[in-house]
Formats: C-alpha cells, sequence, structure tokens
C-alpha cells in the first residue's frame, strides 16, 4: 500500500465473495465470485469501502429490492452459506415453540484473520468471544461452532474442547452453516460472515466487532461502529447492496461473467462442482498432517 501510494498507482482490493465455492478457500477450491474494491475493502471498518458507499448512498429500487429479496428466499430455501448448499440436520433441535431455553450460536473465526485484526475492536480469541456471549446470555443454551478451516488443520484459532465446554452447552462441528442457522435463535459473532447469514434467517445477531452488516439498524452492536455508517436499512436494502451490487460472479457452467441469481441457481442445483477437484484430498492430506504436529507440539503452529 504504501510503495502504490508513493508511485501513485491506485491500488485495489480483491477478496473471496460472500457466496464463494462448494468447499473451502482452505482447501484450494477456487472461488466464484469475488469482490473488487477501488476505495478500501468491505471487513475494514476503519476506512470507507465501495460496499460502505453503497449501502449508504444508493437508492434502491422496487425492482431491485424485489430481486433481494427473491434471492433471499432462494438461499434460504435452498440452505446455501458461503461454502455451499447444506443438508439436513442429523441432530436437529426441538421445534422453537417447544424450547425452553433460547439456543444461542457461536461460531469460530480464524484468528489472525483480516476481518478479526481489522474489524475485532482489539478481540481476537475465539475462547473470549465465547466467555463474553456466556455473560450475556446466562440463561440460554449456548451452541459452539469451531471454524472449518480451523478445524481442517490450515488456520490459527483452536479451541480445547474442555476450555470451550466451560462456557458452551454444545460442540457442533460437520454439516453446513446453514443447517445450524436455521436451528438457533440467535448468534453472536465478532466479525463472521455467518452473522449476516444469520440476519437472513431472521436470528437475533450480536456483533461483539464491527463486520460490514453492523450499523446499519439491524444487529445489536456491542464495537464502536464508524459515524459514517449514518443510515437504517431494511433487510433487504443490506441483501441488495451486499450480494446484488458489490461481487462480481461466475456461471460454473459457461465459465461467464453472472448475475447473483444465477450462481445461486447453480449451487442449488448441484452444479457448481469444484473446477480443481484434483487439490483438494491433497489439501485436506495437509490439514491432517499440521493437526497431528500441533498436538505433538502443544498447540503450537
Amino acid at each position: 500500500e504504501q510503495t502504490a501510494r508513493a508511485k501513485g498507482v491506485d491500488l485495489v482490493r480483491v477478496e473471496d465473495g460472500f457466496v464463494r465455492s462448494v468447499g473451502l478457500g482452505s482447501d484450494l477450491v477456487p472461488p466464484l465470485s469475488v469482490i473488487v474494491d477501488r476505495t478500501g475493502i468491505h471487513y475494514d471498518p476503519s476506512r470507507p469501502s465501495d460496499l460502505e458507499r453503497l449501502l449508504n448512498e444508493e437508492t434502491f429500487s422496487a425492482a431491485t429490492l424485489e430481486r433481494a429479496a427473491h434471492l433471499r428466499a432462494t438461499i434460504v430455501e435452498a440452505r446455501i452459506s458461503k461454502y455451499g448448499a447444506g443438508s439436513e440436520p442429523t441432530a436437529p433441535a426441538p421445534s422453537k415453540a417447544n424450547r425452553t431455553k433460547r439456543i444461542v450460536l457461536v461460531p469460530g473465526q480464524v484468528e489472525d484473520d483480516m476481518s478479526v485484526l481489522l474489524g475485532g475492536q482489539g478481540l481476537a480469541s475465539n475462547l473470549e468471544l465465547l466467555r463474553r456471549a456466556r455473560k450475556l446470555e446466562p440463561d440460554a443454551e449456548i451452541w459452539w461452532r469451531p471454524h472449518p478451516d480451523v478445524d481442517a488443520g490450515h488456520r490459527k484459532g483452536a479451541v480445547d474442547d474442555a476450555a470451550a465446554m466451560e462456557h458452551a452447552d454444545r460442540s457442533v462441528r460437520g454439516g453446513s452453516m446453514s443447517d445450524l442457522l436455521d436451528q438457533v435463535d440467535a448468534l453472536h459473532t465478532l466479525t463472521s460472515l455467518s452473522g449476516f447469514e444469520a440476519l437472513l434467517r431472521g436470528c437475533d445477531v450480536t456483533c461483539h466487532g464491527v463486520p460490514f452488516y453492523a450499523g446499519w439498524g439491524l444487529t445489536r452492536d456491542l464495537g464502536v461502529v464508524p459515524d459514517r455508517r449514518a443510515r437504517k436499512l431494511s433487510l433487504d436494502e443490506l441483501v441488495a447492496g451486499v450480494l446484488l451490487l458489490y461481487p462480481r460472479y461466475l456461471d460454473p457452467v459457461t465459465g461467464l461473467p453472472c448475475p447473483a441469481e444465477t450462481l445461486i441457481a447453480r449451487v442449488a442445483q448441484g452444479e457448481a462442482e469444484n473446477r480443481l477437484g484434483w487439490v483438494q484430498p491433497v489439501r485436506q492430506f495437509q490439514g491432517r498432517i499440521m493437526r497431528r504436529i500441533r498436538a505433538i507440539g502443544g498447540g503450537r503452529p
């Protein structure tokens, strides 16, 4: 960044989109959507971004909001999250009408991820996030969800199961994020995209950091949201900016650029296969080796 500024060269940041692929990025599954931001980047609340400008200034037409509502309904019905479509949960929770406790999901994050370092308000520990969630939700049933990249052995942020269970009632692994979000009442997060996905499904969302979806009147914000976010948005206005206007999408069937609806339909219909599928087993084997090394070394990378 300093070199670009010194040479007078425009700096453009490129990042994964919010519906990324069927499979993990850490397994080297290539993305089917990307973000190209010429102002900043969505996960850095210290400066403006193209997304923040969109959400602050865009006049969303009735047609755009209708598209957003339809896209949101399709994503929820098809159980789609960042890494593909879900399946029926193996251990469903009791229906909301029959519950005696509110169920709160706390998803783990990669502790050295840029969204955590830039938007975490100084908090980067998954264990501390769990502790804070329990303090704020003393009567809830708390579900702890380790981050899949961390569980795969690729990234930093592992929490010892015994330590996690001091604050959580249940540890949930496997399945997709969409499966879990359909079962819970609320979510506590630092900056995870799962908070946005929870909003799509009508969950209460508490943000301990400042993710891109905080500060628009749809979340409980514990972090210091920048004054630049001065507008209150409806859920479909947020969806329109975040999913329709900000990212760029690739049709996995034709290999051509496409609107969000096309990619969502491909994922829902099982037509978004990993085009570099031979790499994934190699990367998964590498993750298993790294987990063993960390276990032998007492958790050190």
